[in-house]
């Protein structure tokens, strides 16, 4: 798989090479290596990039890469998600926010919408 990542791998060829159903190719790779096969080539496949880092941290994918021969200049890759907070935690943030900005001498309303409104 390393020497023909770039190239159309499946499971199903795959598990024929190894003489195994493609049921038990995916449980022992899983078992051997700790990531599916999809898994492991998605990783090799970034960009052409070489995959220094690939955690998971529960509530976000710590993905680094690098140049091949150039490990010293990594990248973070990162896909923007969901708030990783509780809605009271989001209104004790705001609260707070808010009372920071009443301090300093801010005025501002409070929204419901982070869209633009129309009249």
């Amino acid at each position: 798989m390393d020497r023909t990542y770039a190239g159309v791998l499946d499971v199903p060829t795959l598990a024929r090479i190894a003489h195994v159903s493609e049921a038990h190719f995916i449980r022992t790779f899983k078992a051997t290596f700790g990531e599916t096969p999809h898994r492991y080539l998605q990783r090799r496949r970034v960009l052409g990039l070489e995959v220094n880092t690939d955690q998971d941290l529960g509530f976000m994918r710590w993905l680094t890469v690098s140049v091949p021969g150039e490990p010293d200049h990594e990248i973070l890759l990162e896909r923007p998600g969901a708030p990783a907070h509780d809605p009271a935690t989001e209104g004790q943030i705001r609260e707070l926010s808010a009372r920071e900005r009443a301090a300093a001498g801010w005025r501002s309303a409070p929204t419901t919408s982070a869209g633009p409104t129309r009249s």
